[in-house]
C-alpha cells in the first residue's frame, strides 16, 4: 500500500497518524480529505503503526495515489511528559519530524501531545537562525471576518522582553503571508492601551517594539483581539494559553444557551429555524476545526500542532495550513525579517541542549539524545 511520494506532488506533508485523543482512523482520514482536495499537488505521508493505518484504509475504501504510509513502531501518548518523549527514537512524531529534517518532507502535521511535538521538534529541527524561542500562533475570530494571530499560546510560560519582540516579528511574517498584508498591525497585549500600564515585560518588550521596522500599533486590550482592530496580538505563553482556553469554551457555551432559550416556546423555535443558516455560519466561524492547527513558528521547518481532538476536517484543515507554509515560504521569511529586525543574535541550532526551564517545554541535554 506504501505507493511511495507522487512525483508531480508540489508539496510532501507528513501526518502524524499516532496518539490523537480520536484515534487513528479519524487522522487518516482527514489525511484522505486533504489529499482528496489539492490533488496532485500535495503527497500526504501517513506515520504511524502500518498496520492500523493500512486498516483505517480498507475501512473508508478510498485509495488515493497522493497518499503514502511511514512506518513507525512506537508512539507519543497525551500523557507522557515532553522531556521523556524525545527518548522515544522511533515514535511516528520522531519519525515524521526527520523526514522534515532530511528534505524528504516539506511540512509536519500532529495532533498528539502538544509538549511532545516541541521537545521533538527543537531536539529534530532545532530553530531558525537567530530564533530565541519558538512560538506556537493561533487564529482568533472576528466581527470584521479576518481573523486575529495571536501568539504565543502555550510554549513559553515565562518570557523575557527579546523573546516576546521575536514573537511580534514571527507573527508580523506569518500575517503578511496568510492575509496577504504589506504592514500587519501589531499590538501588545496589556491591561490598558496607555504606555504607562502593565508591568516590566511589558514596559521592556514595548520599547524593543517601538525601535522595531514592523507595524507596532502599542498596547491592546483583551477585548481588541475579537474586534478586528489589530492583526496580531503578542502576549507571553503563559496568558496566551489561557486566552485560547477561554476561546474554545466560547461556541459551546453559545450552543447551549441558544438551546436553552429556542425550546422555552413556539415563537422561539420558529425564529430559530428562520435563522437557522445564520446560526450555521456562525458556529463554523467559531469552529477550531475551521483553522485546523496552530503553527509552531520558529523551529527550523514548518511544523502544526492540532487540537487533541481533531476531527476529520480540522486534520484536513492542518495539512491546508501545512501546505500553505510551504507554498509560501514561512520559515525563510521569518529567518529574513528576523534578521532584517535585528532581533537575536542566537543561532537556534547551535542550542537544542539549552534548557527552557522557566517554559511549559523543556529540551534535552546532549547525553539525552539517544
Amino acid at each position: 500500500m506504501d505507493a511511495g511520494v507522487t512525483k508531480t506532488a508540489k508539496h510532501k506533508i507528513v501526518l502524524d497518524v499516532m496518539g490523537a485523543d480520536l484515534g487513528p482512523s479519524t487522522i487518516v482520514g482527514g489525511g484522505l480529505m486533504a489529499a482528496e482536495r489539492f490533488g496532485e499537488a500535495i503527497h500526504v505521508i501517513l506515520v504511524g503503526r502500518r498496520p492500523e493505518i493500512e486498516e483505517a484504509l480498507r475501512e473508508r475504501k478510498m485509495l488515493r495515489k497522493n497518499i503514502s504510509v511511514q512506518h513507525a513502531d512506537e508512539e507519543i501518548r497525551m500523557t507522557d511528559a515532553a522531556r521523556d518523549s524525545v527518548r522515544v527514537r522511533n515514535s511516528s512524531m520522531a519519525v515524521g519530524l526527520r523526514l522534515v529534517k532530511s528534505g524528504e518532507a516539506d511540512a509536519f502535521v500532529s495532533p498528539g501531545n502538544t509538549g511532545a511535538v516541541m521537545a521533538n521538534s527543537l531536539l529534530i529541527l532545532g530553530r531558525i537562525e537567530g530564533v530565541l524561542r519558538p512560538a506556537i500562533t493561533s487564529m482568533f475570530p472576528t466581527s470584521t471576518g479576518r481573523q486575529t494571530i495571536v501568539l504565543d499560546v502555550g510554549a513559553n510560560a515565562d518570557c523575557k522582553p527579546q523573546h516576546m519582540s521575536q514573537f511580534a516579528v514571527m507573527g508580523s511574517v506569518y500575517a503578511s503571508v496568510i492575509f496577504n498584508l504589506e504592514a500587519p498591525r501589531v499590538g501588545l497585549i496589556s491591561i490598558g492601551e496607555e504606555q504607562s500600564k502593565g508591568k516590566e515585560l511589558i514596559f521592556e518588550t514595548y520599547k524593543l517594539l517601538e525601535g522595531s521596522k514592523i507595524n507596532f500599533v502599542g498596547n491592546i486590550e483583551g477585548r481588541d483581539i475579537l474586534s478586528g482592530t489589530i492583526d496580531v496580538a503578542v502576549v507571553d505563553g503563559f496568558t496566551g494559553n489561557i486566552l485560547l482556553k477561554f476561546g474554545e469554551s466560547i461556541m459551546p457555551m453559545l450552543v447551549k444557551t441558544m438551546r436553552r432559550q429556542v425550546q422555552t416556546n413556539l415563537f422561539s423555535r420558529v425564529g430559530a429555524s428562520l435563522l437557522l443558516p445564520f446560526l450555521r455560519r456562525l458556529k463554523n466561524s467559531l469552529d477550531y476545526a475551521e483553522a485546523g492547527g496552530a503553527p509552531l513558528l520558529g523551529v527550523n521547518g514548518n511544523v502544526i500542532i492540532c487540537h487533541g481532538g481533531s476531527n476529520e476536517k480540522a486534520i484536513s484543515s492542518a495539512v491546508a495550513v501545512a501546505f500553505e507554509m510551504a507554498e509560501k515560504g514561512v520559515k525563510e521569511r521569518i529567518h529574513d525579517d528576523l534578521v532584517t529586525n535585528h532581533f537575536g543574535q542566537t543561532n537556534g541550532t547551535d542550542t537544542k541542549s539549552q534548557d527552557t526551564r522557566d517554559g511549559i517545554i523543556y529540551a534535552t541535554s546532549p547525553s539525552d539524545q539517544r
